[in-house]
């Protein structure tokens, strides 16, 4: 594999990054979160294939243009089998709360811990990271060039995902960083909201890191 291509598109009423990742041969897709705004989403795939539509969890702000894409490209839907059942259910993804009767068709595939999603020469690793939700994801790439991570609601730049939400849990969140502080420290971090990052500098001064 040559690389990675990656490009950022910010979506929905929580200006969420959904991120559309293939490698560098032009080979398909893999969305990561299709949060909102179908027509500005599915303008930027243009004619390019899609190979899997991935949720990092189940929480509305991160579905919205889910069923519109899938029902666009006939790509198949990825998500945790702890999140499956939230996806379809407005009461169950938080948007109920926030009025927000987003939805998405039930999950094509459950993925575990360790499992590979696959497109073209890229492959993205399921790291299974609980605590915003019970079956929030992360997903990593060990690409030439130096390793990307897509983070989801689990870390940010400077802090991680919220575990105050019903089926948050501060103590698996606390696990989860510790899992992904094991990466390299030049791991690139793109996350489900705001700027990217990079491990070193999370180690640095994000006040949730693991301290020894």
């Amino acid at each position: 594999m040559t690389g990675v291509r990656i490009e950022r598109l910010t979506l929905g009423e929580l200006e969420t990054n959904c991120w559309l990742v293939g490698d560098e041969q032009q080979g398909a897709l893999v969305v990561i979160d299709p949060a909102g705004d179908a027509d500005e989403l599915l303008a930027a795939i243009g004619e390019r294939a899609v190979a899997a539509v991935v949720l990092t969890h189940g929480h509305f702000d991160h579905l919205g243009a889910a069923t519109a894409l899938l029902e666009a490209t006939g790509a198949p839907l990825l998500v945790h089998s702890w999140d499956a059942a939230a996806v379809t259910s407005s009461a169950a993804n938080g948007g109920m709360v926030f009025g927000f009767d987003f939805v998405s068709p039930p999950a094509d595939r459950v993925v575990e811990d360790g499992d590979v999603v696959d497109a073209g020469a890229l492959r993205l690793e399921v790291i299974h990271t609980p605590g915003h939700t019970p079956g929030s994801i992360c997903l990593y790439a060990d690409v030439p060039g130096g390793p990307h991570l897509f983070s989801g609601d689990t870390l940010f730049a400077g802090s991680v995902g919220r575990t105050d939400f019903p089926g948050g849990d501060a103590r698996a969140m606390r696990g989860s960083i510790g899992r992904l502080a094991l990466l390299p420290p030049a791991t690139l971090v793109h996350p489900g909201h705001g700027p990217d990052t990079v491990i070193s500098r999370e180690a640095r001064a994000n006040p949730f890191w693991p301290r020894a």
